[in-house]
């Protein structure tokens, strides 16, 4: 009986070190010395946002199937990564705008805006227009368009709470997975009683706020950074930079959650 064993695994060749170390490759002349920093940083942020999709994916599946305690824990651990990409910000400031300009120009129209990945989270936390994914290839247009035909995280909390015995309005359970989910007051009201009665549930919930405030603080730290380092100059790729990121501020993913604040 074989128990899979292989001898000739190692920690490089097992975590594919030569070839991820091969991945850095600065287009400066030189090249310039902080060009190195900022491949790093933003090739981390694509792990990480690879890591995220596949935890909400499988707090999804935890949170449809009713189980609370792996919800818990899959959700603190994705709060927990969004804790990092904020700290990784602070990494990114240690460049100064002549730094960043130094090799800037290099960028030519590659911009952030056309990560894939992160319009993949967004559409699992529930955005659903036409704008996130029009600029991006075909392929992955398709890719998302699968995900936002299927449940939300939110869609997939709702249906953890109905599970749990709590009245969920069946027009919010069968809803169109394909429109956005819009603040619902009858939503709102049921999760009063689950804050109230129903402890395990509102453990669930603050998991999601958490989330939610992580991503937030995320998307405030990025905005800052990037006025900190090129002002209100146009962004990379013709993207208008500060202004457009200042726009996707304080628009919170589980509106539900924080409206029922002022309530208790």
């Amino acid at each position: 009986m074989s128990d899979n064993f292989d001898s000739a695994l190692t920690y490089t060749s097992y975590l594919a070190v030569d070839e991820l170390l091969s991945l850095q490759r600065p287009l400066s002349v030189g090249p310039e010395h902080d060009e190195m920093l900022f491949i790093i940083i933003h090739q981390t942020y694509e792990l990480w946002f690879k890591q995220i999709i596949h935890e909400f994916l499988q707090a999804q599946r935890a949170m449809e199937s009713g189980d609370t305690h792996y919800s818990l824990a899959i959700l603190g651990r994705i709060r927990t990564i969004m804790k990092v990409c904020v700290t990784q910000i602070d990494i990114l400031e240690t460049m100064t705008p002549l730094q960043f300009n130094a090799f800037r120009s290099y960028l030519s129209s590659s911009s952030g805006f056309q990560s894939a990945q992160f319009r993949k989270v967004e559409a699992l936390l529930g955005r659903r227009d036409n704008k996130m994914a029009g600029h991006l290839p075909l392929d992955i247009q398709a890719e998302i368009a699968v995900i936002t035909s299927a449940n939300s995280v939110w869609d997939s909390a709702l249906a953890y709470l109905a599970q749990r015995g709590h009245a969920i309005p069946t027009d919010v359970l069968n809803r169109d997975r394909s429109v956005a989910y819009e603040a619902n007051l009858a939503v709102q009201d049921v999760l009063l009683e689950v804050h109230r009665q129903d402890p395990e549930s509102a453990g669930v919930c603050e998991r999601l706020l958490d989330i939610d405030e992580g991503i937030q603080e995320w998307r405030y730290r990025h905005v800052k950074m990037v006025e900190r380092t090129i002002g209100h100059k146009m962004g990379s790729g013709g993207s208008s930079g500060v202004e457009y990121l200042s726009s996707t501020l304080f628009n919170p993913v589980f509106k539900d959650l924080w409206e029922i604040r002022s309530r208790f």
